[in-house]
């Protein structure tokens, strides 16, 4: 891999891992555009590794409060409004593995081509579009709206809300879906903030990206020369691009979010989405 091609994939990732964009949409672009060769399996693992970092990161004040209270309610027998947000999480993402365990691999052939990327990229944007109408016009404005109310509060998250949430992670394993932007669809429908639903998206994302880099590394060891051909340098720049990219990116989606909703993420898929049709022909 050229040193281009590494910071241009990793600016991607990092870019679009936690926006309702879908990355794979992205990362298939440059090959296209520019006849690049397949990154591996292995820079792909470094990447989310960085955008993983980036999550935790951001949001580690709460995860050690949620992991201990967590924790803490297991061995005393006490529920609490964090020990239960961390139980909403470990919910939500059981059909996600389930999941992925049971389609990867008829994802993985049949699921890659461009046409599939393109069309649910157009078509979950429409649903973001929906979810996001509901939730402003008619969820969101009649009484969420409260002075002193902390609008990314999952304090009123239930498990039955968790888990519809999980179900619907476990369509982003469909390229082109984005996990963020369905677990972001689900929980605008469900009636959440959308700084609320964001934030137990990126929360969510944790473990299914954990999962996703053990699954992969796993490939890795079984595959020898996958692992023998891997370029360290490029995957070191990959991971810290990435995490950089993605701590900004979070950072600055919850403010926007918070002021202007998701009209320019749903147009974006559009667009996007019918860029990817047209490459076709």
């Amino acid at each position: 891999m050229s040193i281009l091609q590494v910071v241009v994939l990793a600016l991607i990732q990092g870019l679009t891992e936690f926006l309702p964009v879908s990355s794979s949409a992205h990362l298939i672009l440059p090959s296209k555009l520019l006849d690049w060769p397949d990154q591996g399996i292995a820079f792909d693992v470094a990447v989310h590794v960085g955008t993983l970092m980036a999550v935790v990161c951001y949001y580690f004040s709460d995860l050690l409060k949620i992991s201990s209270a967590t924790i803490e309610s297991l061995i005393r027998r006490q529920s609490s409004n964090l020990s239960k947000l961390g139980f909403c999480i470990i919910l939500a993402t059981i059909p996600t593995c389930i999941a992925g365990l049971l389609f990867e691999s008829s994802v993985s052939t049949l699921g890659r081509s461009v046409e599939v990327i393109a069309w649910a990229t157009i078509c979950y944007g429409i649903l973001l579009g929906i979810a996001s109408y509901i939730n402003r016009h008619i969820l969101w404005h009649n009484g969420l709206r409260n002075e002193g109310y902390r609008q990314d509060s999952l304090h009123n998250l239930s498990y039955t809300q968790a888990l519809i949430i999980g179900c619907s992670q476990a369509l982003a394993i469909v390229p082109g879906t984005s996990r963020s932007g369905i677990t972001l669809t689900a929980g605008l429908f469900l009636g959440l903030s959308p700084q609320a639903a964001a934030r137990f998206s990126f929360l969510l994302s944790i473990p299914v990206i954990i999962a996703s880099a053990l699954f992969e590394c796993l490939k890795l060891y079984k595959n020898q020369f996958l692992l023998e051909q891997a370029d360290i340098l490029s995957m070191s720049l990959g991971v810290m691009l990435s995490f950089l990219v993605a701590l900004m990116v979070i950072h600055l989606f919850m403010k926007y979010i918070a002021k202007s909703g998701m009209a320019l993420f749903v147009i974006y898929r559009l667009l996007l989405g019918g860029i990817l049709l047209w490459l076709l022909h």
